[in-house]
């Protein structure tokens, strides 16, 4: 009976998650492309300066930051989380070593998601401080950006097809096709949401085809190697957090092995 009780509090706790993320989601296609550009970078020196150390983040954390943004978490909540960890961490008695993962700060980072979460659903006004930020390059970067990586892929599909892997050749050579017809389109070019709504459908069926490619023993050792690196923050993550994760991190280093470029505006 105790072990029944036990998995009824785990499916509860999965269910909040979920809700909570989609809850994210609506609220984020309100403020369209909130802080999109500065969302990586923020983070990233958000934690460098709370750690007091010029650390570089590991595939794992920039895996978790992807994971926070697939889910919608704002970027403001993301920084309080961080911040929030550092401060009860520096309160505890004999620190023998520094916060080495933002995956420690996955818990505060959704307990204030929550709290914001809860002041947009009761106010319906976002807090202060938090603006559109403007993209930094013009309708022909963004052109020579997407023509650049649709020629990446079609290298990689060639590849492929050197080595016996027509299945995967052809998807690649039709995500390829796919990127090019987007860089054609003026008025999708001009609309950086629209845009990029439809590089991340090419970029999931990359994924997609990335996945079935691989070797099982490949994709293995991928999961263990994020379970070597959350075995010290595992307990401070939920399953719901822990799949996201493995997700992003799983598909970082499909593109790497097969030399694929990710497709999101942020990486131009």
């Amino acid at each position: 009976m105790p072990r029944f009780f036990a998995s009824l509090r785990m499916t509860a706790k999965r269910a909040f998650f979920i809700i909570l993320l989609e809850c994210f989601r609506l609220l984020n296609s309100r403020f369209s492309l909130e802080n999109y550009f500065n969302y990586f970078t923020e983070i990233e020196e958000c934690f460098r300066r709370c750690r007091g150390t010029p650390t570089l983040l590991s595939t794992l954390d920039w895996a978790l930051i992807e994971s926070w943004k697939e889910g919608g978490i704002p970027l403001e909540a993301v920084l309080n989380g961080v911040e929030r960890t550092f401060k009860k961490y520096q309160k505890r008695p004999k620190r023998f070593q520094k916060i080495n993962s933002l995956a420690y700060c996955s818990q505060e980072v959704f307990q204030a998601a929550a709290e914001l979460n809860a002041a947009l659903t009761e106010g319906g006004v976002r807090p202060s401080g938090t603006s559109l930020a403007e993209a930094p390059f013009s309708l022909d970067e963004i052109r020579a950006y997407l023509n650049r990586n649709a020629d990446v892929v079609e290298k990689a599909s060639k590849a492929c097809a050197q080595k016996d892997a027509t299945v995967l050749a052809q998807d690649l050579q039709e995500c390829a096709k796919s990127v090019r017809e987007i860089s054609s389109r003026d008025d999708w070019l001009m609309d950086l949401e629209k845009l990029e709504q439809h590089l991340t459908a090419v970029e999931d069926k990359l994924t997609a085809a990335l996945t079935r490619g691989t070797p099982v023993e490949l994709l293995a050792e991928n999961r263990r190697e994020v379970d070597r690196g959350l075995a010290s923050s595992r307990q401070k993550m939920t399953a719901v957090q822990i799949e996201s994760l493995e997700r992003q991190f799983l598909k970082k280093r499909l593109f790497q092995l097969y030399e694929v470029p990710r497709l999101s505006l942020f990486y131009l």
